[in-house]
């Protein structure tokens, strides 16, 4: 069981990751009138005439049938804005039940890709990193041509290992504060569950610098409802424990401690500006993407 959750990542429905990717960026690009934050690569900026070579997305008809001839929407950037996306990586994010569309760690790696199309878009660098122990890939922030291709090959290349101890935490999070600058914005994906301890300290502590900082809780539904009412056999994620508890019983006490971890996030995070955002892998990601952008709108404006 261990291995095959490290060598193989449950996407369900979510491949190919480029096309959802692309798919959800067009769906919070068609429901949004408002830059996620003053300044950004994705405000816009009026309009210029079209150049062979344009994207064809970003043609105004409306501006076509005032003026008659072809014309695109910009976009303007004061100044680059670096997102900084982090993904727990470890094993309990392999989880995936049969109400799911696909494992908690490839819908959060759909909602990163898809958050750094619309960074791209706009101009803004993109860099990710893995919180797992013995993780030590990274991709560097950067908004070239090829970015989007690197972020989509590094995302497929996603596996669960084991969680990090509390000093290997610190050490991966200083490599987050190292490599994104003053001013960034810094996005964690994460069950919040089987992380040490200090987690919730640890990664609050990103909010120095002027950085902007968003926890988003990606849960199973079943790990959100526990909808148990008989006997059921509970395995751990990072050991081969079986727990056997009646559901029914086991279930107030169950939700009432996911949700005191959620509220220390939380807690943790609002001094610093932050918010956690609650997700399932069953909600829409456009949604999750939009309520993301939102708590960065209301951070940094």
């Amino acid at each position: 069981m261990t291995e095959s959750l490290k060598e193989r990542l449950d996407w369900g429905s979510l491949l190919p990751l480029r096309l959802q990717a692309n798919q959800v960026a067009d769906g919070v690009w068609a429901g949004s009138h408002k830059s996620p934050r003053k300044g950004a690569g994705i405000e816009f900026g009026g309009h210029r005439d079209y150049v062979a070579g344009d994207d064809l997305r970003w043609l105004d008809r409306h501006a076509l049938m005032r003026h008659g001839k072809l014309m695109v929407r910009q976009f303007e950037t004061e100044t680059d804005r670096t997102l900084y996306l982090v993904l727990d990586a470890s094993r309990s994010m392999a989880f995936r039940s049969k109400r799911a569309a696909s494992a908690k760690l490839a819908y959060s790696a759909l909602l990163a890709a898809a958050l750094s199309r619309v960074a791209l878009r706009g101009g803004d660098p993109v860099g990710i990193d893995w919180l797992a122990r013995g993780q030590n890939r990274t991709l560097v922030a950067s908004a070239g041509r090829d970015t989007f291709d690197r972020v989509i090959t590094a995302l497929e290349a996603t596996s669960a290992e084991d969680s990090p101890n509390e000093a290997e935490l610190g050490r991966l999070l200083a490599r987050v504060a190292r490599r994104a600058p003053r001013g960034a914005i810094v996005v964690f994906f994460s069950d919040l569950i089987d992380l040490p301890a200090n987690a919730p300290e640890a990664f609050s502590a990103l909010g120095a610098r002027e950085r902007s900082v968003v926890a988003v809780r990606v849960l199973d539904p079943v790990e959100a409802d526990f909808p148990f009412d008989e006997p059921v056999l509970l395995r751990a994620s990072e050991a081969n424990t079986l727990v056997e508890t009646d559901g029914a019983l086991a279930r107030q006490g169950y939700l009432s401690a996911l949700e005191a971890l959620t509220v220390r996030w939380q807690e943790q995070l609002l001094p610093q500006g932050g918010r956690v955002i609650r997700a399932r892998t069953s909600d829409d990601p456009v949604q999750i993407v939009r309520d993301i952008l939102r708590a960065l709108t209301r951070r940094i404006l």
